[in-house]
């Protein structure tokens, strides 16, 4: 599907699942981090303690952000890891790079062999999933979060909504609505149908990335530009109240986060390269371009992300989105 001409682009991600969890949910604990540190829950061992994990290069800060999506539609499925993303904050604090890994790549799962990359964190939780980004990458990753789709309703009904704009008409037979070309506002029950569509879009789970970037791009623009401190509140307590780390992370670890974020000169957008997408054991699978990956990782292993982006293209847009 994807010509070979595109393997070593960069192509921009949602990682804005990423950016939520982070710019948001740290937003917030930057001003009131006592109140809200205690709401956030921890989980223990969700960073390997086992041999064999790459070394700290010591050029920035590495984090491994999930989102995890518990349908109410499909209960029986649980929690899955349904977007997975390494944002690299680059150790100039120039820059925040989030790297989307698209659910469905075909990956060496440690213990499981080539299977999607989401199924590790239902074999093994976010130890494996660690584990097999690491592997993947050879990038050592520093910490581990996850935020729930569900916080999202909340966070963005918080706010009074946020708005999006489609180029083209599609239909979503899952959720059954129809999206028109133009701008469209967003409450959050709208809002998880436009992040969860993936059916009728051309590049399928790689425009549904798109429109989750585009999505949190809309969230955090609005939520910085809230005044009302009832809001405000509102707002970061549904983010925090959806949000679980690594129990490494501490107050301040999140007050430096916050700083290096709301410091930053740039964040930009990418997925690990894709090669094509393919049929794997009867299933619809995304194979990732090996050489591009490997590039790409490197980079980020030796704090040259910018480079990168300067010899594979520059990030799209997400002002617009399919």
């Amino acid at each position: 599907m994807l010509r070979n001409r595109s393997r070593r682009r960069v192509i921009i991600g949602c990682a804005g699942l990423a950016t939520g969890l982070v710019l948001l949910l740290a937003g917030g604990l930057y001003f009131l981090q006592r109140f809200y540190d205690g709401e956030i829950r921890r989980v223990s061992g969700a960073l390997p303690t086992a041999g064999g994990r790459p070394a700290s290069s010591g050029r920035g800060e590495n984090w491994l952000l999930i989102g995890s999506d518990r349908r109410a539609d499909m209960p029986s499925m649980g929690a899955r890891a349904d977007t997975i993303m390494l944002v690299h904050l680059s150790g100039h604090g120039d820059r925040v790079s989030v790297i989307a890994i698209p659910r469905d790549g075909w990956v060496p799962v440690p213990g499981h062999g080539p299977t999607k990359i989401n199924a590790a964190f239902a074999y093994g939780g976010p130890s494996l999933l660690v584990r097999t980004v690491e592997q993947l990458t050879r990038v050592r990753v520093d910490h581990y979060a996850a935020l729930d789709f569900g916080g999202f309703v909340k966070m963005t009904d918080a706010l009074g909504g946020v708005d999006v704009t489609v180029t083209k008409t599609t239909h979503d037979p899952m959720h059954d609505r129809t999206w028109q070309a133009g701008r469209h506002h967003l409450d959050g029950a709208r809002a998880l149908d436009f992040v969860r569509q993936r059916w009728n879009l051309p590049g399928g789970d790689l425009d549904r990335i798109k429109r989750q970037q585009a999505f949190l791009h809309a969230l955090a623009a609005k939520a910085l530009d809230t005044r009302n401190p009832l809001r405000i509140d509102r707002f970061v307590r549904a983010a925090t109240r959806s949000a679980t780390v690594d129990d490494s992370v501490t107050s301040g670890t999140l007050r430096g986060l916050a700083h290096r974020l709301l410091k930053t000169s740039l964040m930009e957008y990418l997925t690990a390269p894709v090669d094509r997408t393919a049929e794997r054991d009867g299933q619809s699978v995304v194979l990732l371009d090996d050489d591009g990956v490997g590039e790409l990782f490197t980079a980020v292993r030796e704090d040259r992300v910018g480079d990168y982006v300067a010899r594979n293209g520059a990030a799209n847009t997400v002002d617009s989105v399919r």
